[in-house]
């Protein structure tokens, strides 16, 4: 157990001191041991700082306390980060109320650098699915790390699709970090910790309330550089994270929909207020690449050697699997590519579909999957 988390943790908790608070005093004093070591004449030379908080900061003394709540997040495979840790995410540092501490299960590395959020409706129709599914994967395969709220529909699309397409994803949550939700995303959430991270600001045993999510919803924008809107109603909660992202000076991205359709009515909004509107992975990593740079290309992933993969398909497979990348591809484009006769690409593209490597699209299109 960190001395530092304990210390962290304890000032977090104390009556008036919020993420703003907080923030304020690990600026001027260095660390939350050196808060509690500070004198009240210290404590009320900095701003906001007043008599009620002053006395909450020199009287506490329930370290037992706070050491067992240390100790039950990680006995549960968690731990605590602070914003003075040095593996506080920097980009989530910079917004304004940005939580003092936060819970994560997995780990940040190097490559989750430059996230891009992924974001959308719980219930979304086929066309969002596979625009969520497309751009995450296509993200993942770039190298980009994707950010969501590993909430029912796009946000787990798109999850799954980063995780699916050999990429690295970081769910927030707006429940405790022992609290799985949607409850049948457990699954998910394993293969998640294993391949990046999941993380909370709430403490454990914290349920899913309404509240919550809006709170969650300024960490997803506030980790990323950019935020997509797949397909939201003009009430989904997705566009909370849309106006979040605004106020942070993050880029917002929205994938049209069809007018006549109630799930797409707040993305097209979106977009006639001036949210860039992308279609693909290629499109969004454009926008970004005075951020990215040059490592990250926007290249369609195509002409992978597939015979080093570790899998084992004929030299038939090999040829159509490499002309198929994270966009759409017509099957007339394959059938030209490889030289192959309609009925035998249907039969090779059959068989990849069964066995995962291949997704079939409206219009007779495929894309890795």
């Amino acid at each position: 157990m960190n001395d530092s988390t304990v210390y962290s943790l304890a000032l977090s908790q104390l009556s008036g001191i919020g993420n703003v608070t907080f923030k304020r005093l690990i600026g001027h004093f260095g660390s939350a041991r050196e808060v509690f070591k500070a004198g009240r004449k210290d404590l009320g030379e900095i701003e906001g700082i007043f008599e009620a908080k002053i006395s909450a900061i020199v009287s506490f003394n329930d370290w037992e306390s706070i050491r067992e709540r240390v100790k039950a997040v990680e006995e549960r495979g968690a731990r605590i980060i602070s914003i003075e840790d040095d593996d506080y995410p920097k980009r989530l540092k910079d917004i304004y109320d940005a939580p003092s501490i936060f819970y994560i299960k997995g780990s940040f590395t190097e490559e989750d650098e430059f996230p891009v959020a992924v974001v959308g409706s719980r219930r979304a129709s086929t066309y969002g699915y596979l625009s969520a599914e497309n751009i995450a994967a296509g993200l993942a395969q770039r190298g980009i790390t994707v950010v969501s709220g590993m909430a029912r529909g796009i946000d787990s699309k798109a999850h799954a699709a980063a995780l699916n397409a050999g990429g690295r994803t970081i769910a927030v949550l707006g429940s405790g970090i022992d609290v799985v939700y949607p409850p049948e995303g457990k699954g998910l959430y394993d293969k998640i910790v294993e391949r990046g991270a999941v993380v909370t600001e709430f403490p454990l045993g914290a349920q899913p309330e309404a509240g919550n999510f809006p709170r969650r919803n300024r960490i997803i924008s506030g980790l990323s550089l950019g935020v997509v809107i797949v397909e939201a109603s003009e009430t989904s909660g997705a566009l909370i994270t849309a106006e979040l992202a605004i106020d942070q000076n993050r880029e917002v991205f929205a994938v049209p929909g069809n007018i006549n359709s109630v799930r797409s009515k707040g993305t097209n909004k979106l977009i006639k207020r001036g949210a860039k509107l992308v279609e693909s992975a290629e499109a969004i990593v454009d926008e970004l690449r005075f951020i990215l740079g040059e490592k990250y290309s926007p290249e369609m992933t195509r002409n992978k050697d597939w015979s080093t993969s570790g899998e084992s398909f004929t030299e038939e497979e090999r040829r159509v699997l490499t002309c198929l990348g994270t966009e759409p591809v017509h099957i007339d484009t394959v059938i030209d590519e490889t030289g192959f006769k309609s009925e035998q690409i249907l039969t090779i593209l059959l068989e990849l579909e069964i066995r995962g490597f291949v997704k079939q699209i409206p219009g007779k299109n495929f894309v890795l999957n």
